[in-house]
Order: C-alpha cells, then sequence, then structure tokens
C-alpha cells in the first residue's frame, strides 16, 4: 500500500522530495505563555478544584474563631450544601440511562465476561482490602489502653443497632428486587421488629416474641435501579430493531445528563470550598478526639494509603503493564470531589466524564461498569470496618479466635456491598459485623465521633478502586477487539484466495469472478460469507 505524507492536512503521495518537504519543514516552537495558557486550559478545573480545599481550610479556620451559632453554621454551609444537592439531583437519571445504554450497546457475550472480571475484581480487592485492615489492627492495636475511654466525656450519643445479622442480609437480597420502581428511586426496605404475644406461660405470665416486619426508610434504593437497568438493558437488545429506538431514547437522556455533569463540574470548586469550611466550623474538641482515637485514625488513613498507593496500583499494572500514577493523574478532580463530599455516589458523574475524556477509557466500558463499582465496590470502607471491629473488641478486652477473625473478613467484604455510598454510610454496617461475632454495638458513637476524617480516605479508596477497575476493563476489552480484527483479516485474506482460486478454474465461463462464483464458492465454505461481505 502506497505510503501518503501529509502537508497542511492533505495527504500527498510519498516520494522523495515530499519527503524532503515534510522533514525540512520548519516546527515554530511554543513560546513560554503559549505552553502556560495550553496547560491552564487543559486543567484549569484541577487547578481550581485543588484550590478550592486550601482555601476551604483557611476560610473555616479563620470563621470557627468567630463563635458562630449554629443557624449562622448552617448559612455558612448553604454553598456546599448546593453542591451536594446538585450532585444527588443526577445520580439517579446518570445511573439509570448510563447503565441501560451500556448493558445495550455491548453484546450478551462480552457483558456477561466483562461482568465476570468486573465482580472478580470488586470481590478480590475487597477481600484483600479486609484483610489489609485486620491486619493492621492487630498490628497497631488501636483499642489496647483505650478501656478508660468514656463516651460521656467525648459528648457522644449511643447508637444502638438491634437488627440481627441475618436480616441485614435478606434486606440486601430484598432490595435487589424493589416491589415498587418508583419508590426505589427514594426508599429502600429495612427490617424492623414488633414484640407479639404468642400465649402464657406456667405462671400465667404472658410471652412475647420477636417478629420481623418489614418497613421503608428514606433514601435512594440504588442496588435495586442498578439491578433493573442492567437486565433492561439487556432484554431492550434481545428485541433488535423494536427495542433500537428506546435504545437511542436512553442514549440520548444520557448525553444530555453528561451535559449537565459538566455545567455543575464548574461549581464543584466553589462548592467544595464551603463544603470543607463548613466541616471545620463545626468540629467539636479535636484534639480530644485525636489523642484519645488517634491510633484508630492512623490505623484506617495508613490502611487507605497501602491499599490506595500501592495495592490497587500493583493490580493496574499487573493487568496492563501501564504506569497507574499516570493514569490516576487525569482524576484529581474526581478525587478532590469524593474527598469533600464523602460520597461515592456524589463523585459518580465527575468520575465518569474525567475518566472518559482524560483517560480515553470506551464510553460504553465506563457507564456500564462505574455506577455498579459506586454501589457494591467499597474497598475503603472494607479496611475501616475491619479495623473498626477489631478495635471495639479490643476495647472490651475480647480475644478474637480464628474463626471470629475469618467471620470479620467475609462479613465486611459482605456487608460492604450493601453499604450506602453517602456519607457515613459504611458505620451502620459495622454493626452487621459485630452482631456476627457476639459484640456489643454502643460503642459505634466512638466510630461516628471520627467518622468525618477517616470518611475522606475511605471515599478517595472507593473511586480510585472503581477507576482504576474500568481501566482494566477497558484495557482488556481493546486487547479483545485487536485479536478479534487480527483474526478477520486472516479470515478475509484467506476467502479472497479461495475466490479466486474458484473463478480462475471456471474463467471460460464466466464474467466477473466475484459476482459469479462468490455464492458458489461460500456454499461450500460457510466462514467465508462472513468475512467477505
Amino acid at each position: 500500500m502506497e505510503k501518503n505524507s501529509e502537508i497542511n492536512g492533505h495527504a500527498l503521495p510519498s516520494s522523495a522530495s515530499t519527503d524532503m518537504i515534510v522533514e525540512k519543514s520548519p516546527k515554530r516552537k511554543k513560546s513560554f505563555k503559549e505552553k502556560l495558557m495550553e496547560f491552564l486550559g487543559k486543567n484549569l478545573l484541577v487547578i481550581l478544584t485543588v484550590s478550592g480545599v486550601l482555601v476551604g481550610v483557611g476560610l473555616g479556620m479563620m470563621v470557627r474563631n468567630m463563635d458562630l451559632n449554629k443557624a449562622q453554621m448552617t448559612y455558612f454551609a448553604f454553598p456546599g450544601e448546593m453542591l451536594l444537592r446538585m450532585l444527588k439531583m443526577i445520580i439517579l437519571p446518570l445511573v439509570v440511562c448510563s447503565l441501560v445504554s451500556g448493558a445495550a450497546s455491548l453484546d450478551t457475550r462480552s457483558l456477561g465476561k466483562l461482568g465476570g472480571i468486573a465482580v472478580a475484581y470488586f470481590l478480590v480487592t475487597t477481600l484483600i482490602a479486609s484483610g489489609i485492615g485486620v491486619t493492621l489492627a492487630f498490628i497497631i492495636k488501636p483499642g489496647v489502653g483505650a478501656g478508660a475511654l468514656n463516651t460521656n466525656d467525648l459528648g457522644l450519643e449511643s447508637i444502638r443497632n438491634n437488627k440481627e445479622t441475618t436480616d441485614s442480609f435478606l434486606d440486601l437480597a430484598r432490595n435487589l428486587f424493589p416491589a415498587n420502581l418508583v419508590a426505589a428511586a427514594f426508599r429502600s426496605y429495612a427490617t424492623d421488629y414488633k414484640m407479639v404475644a404468642v400465649g402464657n406461660d406456667t405462671n400465667g405470665t404472658a410471652l412475647y416474641q420477636k417478629v420481623p416486619i418489614g418497613t421503608d426508610t428514606d433514601g435512594m434504593n440504588i442496588l435495586g435501579l442498578v439491578l433493573f437497568a442492567m437486565v433492561f438493558g439487556v432484554a431492550l437488545r434481545k428485541l433488535g430493531e423494536e427495542g433500537e429506538e428506546l435504545i437511542r431514547f436512553f442514549n440520548a437522556f444520557n448525553e444530555a445528563t453528561m451535559v449537565l455533569v459538566s455545567w455543575i463540574m464548574w461549581y464543584i470548586p466553589f462548592g467544595i470550598m464551603f463544603l470543607v469550611g463548613s466541616k471545620i466550623v463545626e468540629m467539636e474538641d479535636v484534639g480530644l478526639l485525636v489523642t484519645s482515637l488517634g491510633k484508630y485514625i492512623f490505623a484506617s488513613i495508613l490502611g487507605h494509603v497501602i491499599h490506595g498507593g500501592i495495592v490497587l496500583p500493583l493490580i493496574y499494572f499487573g493487568f496492563t503493564r501501564k504506569n497507574p500514577f499516570s493514569f490516576l493523574s487525569g482524576l484529581i478532580t474526581p478525587f478532590t470531589t469524593a474527598f469533600a463530599t464523602c460520597s461515592s455516589s456524589a463523585t459518580l458523574p465527575s468520575m465518569i466524564k474525567c475518566i472518559e475524556e482524560n483517560n480515553g477509557v470506551d464510553k460504553r466500558i465506563s457507564r456500564f461498569i462505574l455506577p455498579i463499582g459506586a454501589t457494591v465496590n467499597m474497598d475503603g470502607a472494607a479496611i475501616f470496618q475491619c479495623i473498626a471491629a477489631v478495635f471495639i473488641a479490643q476495647l472490651n478486652n475480647y480475644e478474637l479466635n480464628a474463626g471470629q477473625i475469618f467471620t470479620i473478613l467475609v462479613t465486611a467484604t459482605a456487608s460492604s456491598v450493601g453499604a450506602a455510598g453517602i456519607p457515613a454510610g459504611g458505620i451502620i454496617t459495622i454493626a452487621i459485623i459485630l452482631e456476627a461475632i457476639g459484640l456489643p454495638t454502643n460503642d459505634l458513637s466512638l466510630m461516628l465521633a471520627v467518622d468525618w476524617i477517616v470518611d475522606r480516605t475511605t471515599t478517595v479508596v472507593n473511586v480510585e478502586s472503581d477507576a482504576l477497575g474500568a481501566g482494566i476493563l477497558h484495557h482488556i476489552n481493546q486487547q479483545e477487539i485487536k485479536k478479534q480484527q487480527e483474526r478477520q483479516q486472516q479470515d478475509g485474506e484467506l476467502a479472497e484466495v479461495r475466490v479466486e482460486a474458484v473463478a480462475n478454474a471456471q474463467a471460460e465461463e464466466e464474467t466477473s469472478p466475484l459476482v459469479a462464483h462468490q455464492t458458489k464458492a461460500s456454499a461450500a465454505m460457510p466462514e467465508a460469507i462472513e468475512s467477505v461481505l
């Protein structure tokens, strides 16, 4: 095939003279000002977002000295509250439309394969995270020596959870299949209990039995919506031509949602400034919390650093043989959003936008995997939940045996799937772990006291794991596409040779070999039909 040269965007046939012209045409060096403007143009949002965090810290320290009352704190936090409301507003259409269009755009075989790899990745990374959490808790021993810690000194209210472990997992299964899709947009199923009289004992005393009853709790049932959207997308693809119009509708809805996301992202730096600032203003006695719970905070953050800075990048490198940190450098804005909002669901819109535009991940992959990851993949939550469980055991001078440690690992991995992608969403799931190993849940208030510190690094690790998972799946998908193209090319070349051979054998009676004998040649070779046509 003749090689072409290009001058001013026009293709020219390759020759010695044109090659010399291309080689000799001088490339004007960009000035420092032009380079700076180009850099600012590409990274302006990142710079503004990081600056918003830094300015928010300074602003919070200044306003903290003003001794604002509760009402004034609410007014100060208003711009940050508006950011959270905007991000939460976009979650429902983004998750449903992206999953429907993503599942419909992938064929069933690749959907099953990618889905299987994604589930395996989520499961393995969460198990590794749980293992890191338990190991660090036994090495650092955050609860040893803290037995005299009095929650009343910290001004904390006790948190009690009377929910059985079995019912917690049954609720997870029930939420996968919501009875009402409209209600699932703002409510989820939860088990409650009531005491029912079942008769009298021999002394005439009334006997009561605790009976589980179903109730609705506030909060989007995103797990059920994710499953429905995936299955609905597959069903639309199975319809063929009849489903194409609805697929186009969801694709257009999805693109329109991403335009809204791009507008919201320019408000993120301003909103983050007040989110971070208001958290600093609201802080109570930080010194007392850090000194009393410092080892727990240190163990949790160290676990997040190890998992997010070493383990996940190594997994990404092992699959792709590419630099994971150059991949992550394009996602600074969603990481900053995760740090400020403490919500993996609220970070989802900016994550999808950045991973597609900055890292070039296929839309079909990112819009299919990331919403699922934001719902079920909680590596950071698994780390701090395991550390919290061991911390409470040490706090109560409770020796954990090998069976209970294994129970913590399995329960933390399973319960992190049902953890809500909202601030402090993982605290309630710690109660499931404590119930599973027979520990009291009244010390959960200690976790809640410092959750606003730990939850920030937790969310960053959660969204990093989702992003690297999407990068790995994109790489695997690209490799599969290359293999298919090479196979098709080989089949095509082979089919052309076969067709030409048949045409030459019957040259005396033909006018056009490709028209006259392509069908005859292909009749004996079905594999040639696809490649030639």
